[in-house]
């Protein structure tokens, strides 16, 4: 199945800190264009041993784009269960008795200074113990979330290729319409110009004749009439880019209707299409075929945006 290279995909789990506390952890997993797979990671102390795991588990499921694993916690002591006086924490004894003493001493040497607040005594380094829980714990809880949000990435992924195949089958089919109504007017156009190159060459016979030019034995007549011929040659064959342009439009198709990465393959594809317009716009002997030509060209570079957005 086809993928796109943007998605997002997010899950949670729990950890459990010890003494009834609780953490719910948050794992997303975003996903933005990159012409390679680009990991990367914004995880919290507690979270880092985890990310050998999630780069592997990345990198067996991806193959290119930008992708950022974040993961974010809170204390969840439960709204509904009887409050846990240790979910916040649990205070220092031997260094708020020390607090105290400090406090005690300084306002000794200055009676007027005022005492310190509750919140500037919780904010005080080493006061307040947190939980953190087991590190295998944490690792556990965040590899499982990190896969839920993986999956559902892929899963986003799928969707959103889905769709953009949709619209490139759709932009093959179009242009298979000008290629078909194009194709057959080729001989058409072909004579029409090879009448108009037989009328130059007669006024240039006639002209000649007349003596309006000059060039002993016709030589520079014959010159002119020789690079006609091959401006001629060279314009009218245009025969072999219809023919790769139907070749390389059959391979888009084979392409979108395969599974697995095909952002490259695509890629590719798309500067040779883009090659064989040019080449049938430069050859091109009637202002109608100049037309088709420009058309397959802004075609191809719809195609060539919505490209980019695939693995």
């Amino acid at each position: 199945m086809i993928s796109s290279m943007t998605g997002y995909g997010s899950a949670s789990r729990q950890v459990s800190l010890g003494g009834g506390v609780v953490a719910d952890l948050q794992v997303e997993c975003r996903a933005v264009n990159s012409r390679f797979l680009d990991l990367g990671f914004r995880l919290p102390d507690e979270c880092r041993g985890a990310e050998p795991t999630l780069r592997e588990m990345a990198t067996a499921s991806l193959s290119r784009g930008k992708v950022e694993f974040r993961a974010a916690w809170r204390v969840n002591s439960g709204a509904a269960a009887k409050p846990n006086p240790h979910a916040l924490g649990t205070l220092n004894r031997d260094r708020l008795d020390a607090l105290f003493t400090l406090q005690e001493q300084a306002q000794a040497a200055f009676p007027t200074a005022s005492q310190l607040s509750i919140a500037e005594v919780l904010r005080w380094p080493g006061l307040v113990s947190e939980p953190r829980g087991e590190e295998d714990g944490w690792i556990h809880a965040t590899t499982e979330a990190a896969r839920a949000a993986l999956d559902a990435l892929i899963q986003t992924r799928y969707s959103e290729g889905k769709s953009l195949v949709s619209v490139l089958t759709a932009i093959t089919s179009k242009m298979r319409e000008i290629v078909k109504a194009i194709e057959p007017k080729v001989p058409q156009y072909v004579a029409q110009y090879q009448e108009k190159l037989t009328e130059r060459l007669s006024e240039a016979l006639a002209a000649q004749e007349q003596g309006r030019i000059s060039g002993g034995s016709g030589t520079e007549l014959m010159e002119r009439i020789r690079q006609e011929v091959v401006l001629y040659a060279v314009r009218i064959d245009v025969a072999e880019e219809f023919a790769r342009l139907k070749t390389h439009l059959q391979a888009v198709d084979t392409a979108l209707a395969g599974k697995g990465p095909v952002g490259k393959r695509l890629d590719f594809l798309m500067q040779e299409l883009n090659r064989e317009a040019n080449t049938l716009s430069s050859k091109s002997v009637s202002e109608e075929c100049t037309q088709a030509a420009l058309e397959l060209k802004l075609l191809i570079e719809q195609m060539r945006e919505q490209v980019q957005n695939l693995e």
